[in-house]
C-alpha cells in the first residue's frame, strides 16, 4: 500500500477518547446505513386489529387462566360455588331488587287443557312488564317453566318466540312467531308444548324484544354503550331480570315451588343456564345451542368474533375469572340438560365438547354425575320437536312425575 493509500484510509486509537468516539460514529453510521436499506424487516406492531380483535389477542388468550374455575383443588364445593357466584353478580353490575311484583291479569284465552294469560308486572323496581303466562286445568300446585327467548337479530318477538301470542289481539306478531316457530322449533311453540303436559309457564320479553323494543342490529351496540353510560350492563340488567321473573314464577299460588326449571334457546340457553347459576329459585336446566369454551369462539371465522349480539351476554371482566362452562357449573348438583347442534355453525362441536367435559367434572365432584347430561345432536342451530319431546320427557322424570301422554 503506497504512502497515499495509506494517507486516505483512517486509522483509530482506541485506547484514547477520540479514537473510542470516532469507532462509535462509523458503528452509528453503519446501524443507520443497516437501517434504512432493511427497512422492510418491520420491527413494529401493524396491523393493530385482525379479524376484528387486536393483534395482540393471544397475548390476552394467555392471561385467561381462569382462576376461580373449579379444580380438583377445590375442597369446599359449596364455598367455592359462593365465591364464584359473588363474582359473578360482581360483574353483572347490577344491585340486589326485591321490589313486590304487584301481579295483573289483563287477558285470558282458554287453550284446551291449560289457559293463556297475559299478566303484567313489577319485573324490577325499574320496569313494570307484560308477559305470558300459561296455567294447567285442574288443581295445582304445577310444576314450572321459566321460558327464556333468543336473540336472532329479531327483535318484534320475544316471549312471542316461546308461547303462543294471542292472535287476535296482532294478527302481524302472530304469524310473525309462526313463522319463527317452523323455523326453528318443527312449528310449535315449546311454551305451550310444555303447558299440554301440566307445567305452568312464563315468558318476558328482554330489553330490546316485543314490547320492550324497538331494537336494531345496530343500534343494540348503541344501546349497550348508553348501558354503561349509566353504570348499569345490558347483560347484567338481563342476568337481574331472569332471577326476578324465576323468582315471580316460583311464587305464584299455582306453583310448587320445588320443582321450577328454566329452558331456553341460543341466547335463551345461555340465560338459562346461568338463571340456574344464579338463582336459587331455578332447580333444573335446560339450555339448547349455546355453550362452548371461549378459547374455541374466539378464533377467525367464528360468528363470536363478529359482535353483534356480544354485550346481551357480556359481563365485563368476568372471563378474567371463569369461562362460560366455569359460570353454568355454578348450578351443581341441580339437573342440568345440555344440547348442541353437530352442524351449528355458531358453536363449533370440538369447543362444545370440551365445555361439556369440563362441566361433567363439577356434577361428579357434586356426586350427581347422574344429574348432568350433554347431547351432540345431528343438525344446526335449531330446537327441533325430537328434543323438545327428550327434554321434557328428561323433566318429568327429574321432578318425579309419570310420562306424559301425548
Amino acid at each position: 500500500m503506497s504512502n497515499a493509500e495509506h494517507a486516505d484510509t483512517p486509522t483509530y486509537d482506541h485506547g484514547t477518547s477520540a479514537g473510542l468516539t470516532a469507532a462509535l460514529r462509523l458503528l452509528g453510521a453503519c446501524a443507520i446505513a443497516a437501517w434504512m436499506t432493511g427497512a422492510h424487516a418491520q420491527d413494529y406492531q401493524a396491523p393493530g386489529v385482525e379479524h376484528n380483535m387486536p393483534a395482540f389477542a393471544p397475548a390476552l388468550k394467555a392471561k385467561m387462566t381462569f382462576p376461580l374455575a373449579y379444580s380438583p383443588d377445590v375442597k369446599d364445593l359449596a364455598a367455592w360455588r359462593a365465591k364464584a357466584r359473588a363474582k359473578v353478580w360482581e360483574a353483572t353490575l347490577q344491585q340486589p331488587d326485591d321490589t313486590p311484583f304487584q301481579p295483573q291479569v289483563i287477558a285470558e284465552q282458554d287453550r284446551g287443557s291449560y289457559v293463556a294469560k297475559q299478566v303484567v308486572f313489577n319485573l324490577t323496581g325499574m320496569s313494570r312488564v307484560r308477559a305470558l303466562l300459561l296455567v294447567p286445568k285442574g288443581a295445582g300446585p304445577h310444576p314450572a317453566m321459566l321460558m327464556l327467548h333468543d336473540h336472532g337479530g329479531k327483535f318484534d318477538i320475544g316471549k312471542e318466540k316461546m308461547i303462543e301470542p294471542f292472535g287476535a289481539a296482532d294478527a302481524a306478531k302472530h304469524a310473525s312467531a309462526k313463522a319463527w316457530a317452523d323455523k326453528h322449533f318443527s312449528g310449535r311453540w315449546p311454551g305451550d308444548a310444555l303447558a299440554a303436559r301440566g307445567y305452568v309457564v312464563l315468558c318476558a320479553d328482554a330489553v330490546g324484544w316485543g314490547d320492550r323494543g324497538p331494537l336494531t342490529g345496530e343500534a343494540q351496540q348503541a344501546l349497550a354503550s348508553n348501558f354503561f353510560n349509566l353504570g348499569s350492563s345490558m347483560a347484567g340488567n338481563m342476568a337481574l331480570e331472569d332471577v326476578r321473573a324465576a323468582a315471580f314464577l316460583a311464587a305464584l299460588p299455582d306453583v310448587d315451588k320445588t320443582r321450577v326449571a328454566a329452558l331456553g334457546f341460543s341466547m335463551g340457553a345461555f340465560r338459562a343456564w346461568q338463571v340456574a347459576a344464579l338463582s336459587d329459585d331455578v332447580k333444573a336446566v335446560i339450555a339448547s345451542n349455546w355453550m362452548a369454551t371461549t378459547d374455541g369462539l374466539m378464533v377467525p371465522g367464528s360468528n363470536q368474533l363478529k359482535g353483534s349480539s356480544a354485550f346481551q351476554m357480556m359481563h365485563p371482566g368476568l372471563l378474567r375469572w371463569l369461562d362460560h362452562p366455569d359460570v353454568a357449573s355454578l348450578a351443581a348438583p341441580k339437573p342440568a340438560l345440555f344440547f348442541a347442534g353437530a352442524e351449528d355453525k355458531l358453536f363449533p362441536v370440538d369447543s362444545v365438547r370440551v365445555a361439556y367435559a369440563k362441566m361433567a367434572r363439577v356434577w361428579r365432584a357434586w356426586g350427581a354425575a347422574d344429574k348432568f347430561e350433554a347431547h351432540v345432536r345431528p343438525g344446526g342451530h335449531a330446537f327441533p320437536v325430537e328434543a323438545q319431546e327428550q327434554a321434557y320427557d328428561w323433566l318429568d322424570r327429574q321432578f318425579g312425575r309419570a310420562a306424559t301422554a301425548r
